[in-house]
């Protein structure tokens, strides 16, 4: 087919939305004929290095951001998300015209992966697969007392910008319009078919590439490792890094156990005066955002991944403890709980802060105890890494979705 991509963010080699709008560009460009629509500013350099490193013959990109107020995404978050919406109503006439030369088969909006914001690409006459998209997850009210003011404000805010971006007219043309929805969560899928979607898939939207799934394979686990636990990412209210400590805290390992960090972000300051209060803070870490690898190599030599994030769609980093063979310890909420299961980490229910609490310090004295059951759920973390979240299988699950897409739409109907 030939296929037309809307990747707002796009980016080889990163592990974030930008490496979602990359990643599914390569690996659909293995099945189809692509066009991807992206901008200048963030990916150009690095995806066109890339590409001449590994030439990708039927992949093209097509380059542009606003005639007037261009460089505006970088004038702080309100700023950004005025320049996203601005930048898919152009998007449409850019592709309109593209049409007309070219004849796509399907559209495709890729990033962002935000459920609440319309892609104008929908008004195409061919098909159009609205996804992956997130945004649809909440952090539970009983979580709410736990949080800063400013964690509360942001909460009431989101929730707010969410019931307007679901009201948006052009966001409900968009959903309705859609042939496939592509939610990453079961929230998002709740919402999606609450507006008027009609066939919705829930699929995670991280994923690594096969080289990066050997690479993490590569790295050696330390059995004999200190009593130590990590969380890592920006330091935010809604991380859940306040219920980790807490956690640690209470499962009372010993002066030898540690407890690390990795990021930075406004909740440093309040997580730094927590674990003084706590009475452990002689035990805990604090490490600045670092490189990859070196994040990584942290990461080896510890017993689990903390993630106790309260809503978020992606996770990337579970995927990466799991497939460096690193159990994970996770709220049943959003994306995490998507990807991990029984077999490979801890999913904890999230009924109150309290209770969490008491079921993450339970977890993590039983994985200091049992080193047999942290191998057992590394080793099926790398399977199910390799089998599932493994970017050339993703390949293959969009290709067989356009597949399905084509077949929905009632603007094929008769097609041969």
């Amino acid at each position: 087919m030939k296929v037309l991509l809307s990747a707002y963010a796009c980016e080889p080699g990163r592990g974030t939305e930008l490496g979602v709008g990359w990643n599914t560009a390569r690996e659909v460009a293995r099945h189809h004929e692509v066009w991807v629509l992206t901008r200048p500013d963030d990916g150009r350099e690095a995806i066109e290095a890339e590409l001449d490193r590994n030439p990708i013959p039927n992949l093209h990109f097509v380059y542009f951001t606003l005639p007037v107020w261009g460089s505006g995404w970088k004038w702080g978050q309100g700023a950004f998300q005025i320049h996203y919406y601005l930048w898919q109503i152009q998007a449409y006439f850019v592709a309109r015209q593209l049409h007309r030369k070219i004849g796509f088969d399907l559209v495709h909006h890729v990033t962002f992966v935000k459920y609440s914001t319309p892609s104008f690409l929908s008004m195409l006459p061919i098909p159009f697969i609205f996804g992956p998209v997130g945004g649809g997850e909440s952090a539970p009210k009983a979580f709410w007392k736990s949080f800063s003011w400013r964690g509360k404000v942001y909460e009431v805010l989101r929730d707010l910008a969410r019931r307007i971006g679901e009201r948006d007219p052009f966001t409900l043309i968009t959903v309705r319009r859609s042939v496939l929805t592509w939610a990453t969560t079961e929230d998002t899928a709740k919402c999606l078919a609450r507006m008027g979607a009609r066939h919705v898939k829930a699929l995670s939207q991280v994923g690594l590439l096969p080289e990066e799934i050997t690479h993490l394979a590569g790295f050696s686990l330390d059995n004999q490792s200190p009593r130590r636990f990590i969380s890592i990412g920006r330091l935010l209210h809604w991380k859940g890094f306040h219920l980790g400590l807490r956690a640690f805290a209470q499962a009372r390992l010993g002066n030898e156990a540690e407890y690390w960090i990795v990021g930075n972000g406004p909740e440093q300051e309040r997580l730094q005066h927590l674990a003084k209060e706590l009475g452990v803070a002689s035990q805990v870490k604090f490490w600045n955002e670092m490189p990859r690898d070196e994040m990584l190599q942290k990461l080896a030599t510890c017993l689990a991944l903390v993630h106790p994030s309260l809503h978020e769609s992606g996770g990337f980093v579970c995927i990466e403890a799991m497939a460096l063979g690193c159990p994970v310890i996770c709220l049943d909420l959003g994306g995490p709980a998507v990807q991990v299961t029984e077999e490979t980490g801890f999913k904890i229910s999230a009924s109150t802060p309290e209770q969490v609490v008491q079921e993450m310090a339970t977890t993590m004295v039983q994985l200091v105890q049992d080193s047999t059951l942290r191998s057992r759920l590394g080793l099926a973390g790398q399977r199910r890494v390799k089998e599932i979240y493994n970017w050339q299988t993703r390949g293959q699950q969009i290709s067989q979705l356009y597949e399905e897409a084509v077949r929905l739409s009632p603007l094929c109907r008769g097609c041969s």
